[in-house]
């Protein structure tokens, strides 16, 4: 299997979202709408995903604070986390279950180079295996860590809410059915992602105003 288009520039972005308006007039409107789309690259490897455990259930705001506290102790790499003691973990603000998580990672041994040409449910299923990193997860790095074009995170909840209200659904899709709504935005899938969050802000603030 191939891995298939990798978003590098606001470029690629731009010709995928050429393409979902020709594809779906409700696309299009939401392009109109949120033009032009941001590229949302990331880093790779183990520090994006430690990051992303952090983050898990807190607010932003703390997660922010948390990561910031961790950069600052040094605690951002596995060896790092491998030789710190719990105190050292709990003190910049991990839980007892993060910290289970956060070693696990540093465990794990992740092939982060090799995830570069894997084809996209390779990766999924790798970074899976890991405790504290659920498909969510994993999906989200293949995206914008990995910059894979044919990828969304249909357990998303904002993407959930986005979708039902561009294509006036009469409730939010589960994780099932918005996977096969996807399929027709495929091969941008992970654009189509980028359409539908940028939608949603932009709706939710016309929701507020009204």
């Amino acid at each position: 299997m191939t891995v298939g288009r990798i978003i590098e520039t606001p470029e690629c972005v731009a010709e995928g979202a050429e393409w979902l308006s020709d594809a779906c007039p409700r696309m299009a409107h939401a392009i109109d709408l949120t033009s032009p789309l941001p590229l949302r690259r990331r880093p790779d490897g183990f520090a994006q995903l430690l990051s992303a455990i952090v983050s898990q259930q807190v607010s932003v705001a703390s997660a922010n604070a948390i990561w910031g506290r961790m950069q600052q102790a040094g605690l951002t790499g596995p060896r790092k986390i491998k030789w710190a003691t719990d105190d050292d973990l709990r003190a910049v603000g991990l839980s007892r279950q993060k910290i289970r998580y956060a070693r696990a990672l540093a465990e794990a041994r992740i092939d982060y180079k090799a995830l570069r040409d894997a084809p996209d449910d390779v990766v999924i299923a790798a970074l899976t295996q890991v405790p504290g990193i659920g498909v969510w997860t994993a999906e989200i790095y293949a995206m914008f860590s990995l910059g894979r074009a044919d990828v969304i995170a249909p357990g998303d909840l904002a993407l959930q809410e986005a979708a039902r209200m561009l294509y006036g659904l009469p409730d939010r899709p589960t994780d099932k059915a918005l996977r096969q709504m996807a399929e027709a935005w495929s091969p941008w899938r992970s654009v189509a992602a980028r359409v539908l969050w940028a939608y949603y802000r932009v709706a939710k603030d016309r929701e507020g105003i009204r």
